[in-house]
């Protein structure tokens, strides 16, 4: 049976979030499934974002068997207010407040720069039980060093559509510096952690995943580079099975 779409209430407002049927999450259930989109990018690039994450959290749901919940960020698909770092942490918080109940858990599972989103929020919420990091950076200081290219970026695609946002852009580019990825996973302590990247990634560089490896050598840590694969790994089937098999094992 497939997911439905509602809406959760954020911070800056509305949040759309797409819930799978299945075993919800509490002291005698399993942990819920999050997934973390990437950064909408391209022309309306944020009207689409939520497009294909439905039937790939429909099918982790059937394989799984777990609740399955992708949270679309403020600016994303129609969730209100305008991206930022600190922003979108907010909102993942609602959104596993929402989701897992009293007592409940959850697998975070990132894409892109939504890979280090769910890695800094796995440091402040212990509800978070386990990371996987789907092409995501070790670093963002070399990204956000021009900063008239990034806010293009997320203006062009639609992540930011108030235009005095942000009121401070030096400091709304701190909070992306400050998600901070390798210092992010070498707080995950025992949680397990999943690095996914692919071998030909044009986009965050191979070494990422190395990197970010290393950082969170003190617990499980499963390194998967998928050959011949881009940046835009969730379209790739052998992605999905190599969560499933992840999860099956820690869980």
């Amino acid at each position: 049976m497939a997911g439905q779409w509602r809406l959760v209430d954020g911070k800056a407002g509305k949040l759309r979030v797409y819930v799978t049927p299945g075993e919800g999450s509490g002291p005698s259930r399993g942990p819920v499934l999050l997934l973390c989109h990437e950064l909408p990018r391209g022309p309306a690039g944020a009207t689409d974002a939520g497009r294909g994450y439905p039937a790939l959290a429909d099918r982790l749901a059937e394989e799984c068997g777990s609740r399955v919940v992708v949270g679309m960020l403020r600016g994303a698909a129609g969730s209100e207010g305008n991206f930022s770092a600190n922003g979108w942490l907010e909102d993942l918080g609602s959104v596993v407040d929402a989701v897992t109940g009293p007592g409940g858990s959850t697998w975070v599972v990132g894409f892109g720069l939504g890979a280090a989103m769910a890695l800094r929020l796995a440091t402040g919420d212990e509800r978070v039980c386990g990371v996987a990091s789907v092409a995501g950076p070790a670093d963002l200081a070399g990204w956000v060093a021009n900063l008239d290219a990034v806010l293009t970026r997320c203006r062009r695609s639609g992540v930011i559509s108030t235009p005095q946002f942000p009121p401070d852009p030096a400091a709304w580019v701190g909070e992306l510096v400050a998600l901070a990825p390798l210092d992010a996973a070498a707080h995950l302590g025992s949680r397990p952690l999943l690095v996914m990247h692919g071998s030909d990634d044009a986009e965050v560089p191979v070494a990422a995943a190395r990197a970010l490896a290393d950082a969170a050598a003190d617990g499980p840590v499963d390194v998967r580079i998928v050959p011949g694969a881009g940046h835009w790994l969730r379209v790739d089937p052998r992605v999905v099975a190599t969560l499933v098999g992840w999860i099956e094992r820690h869980r």
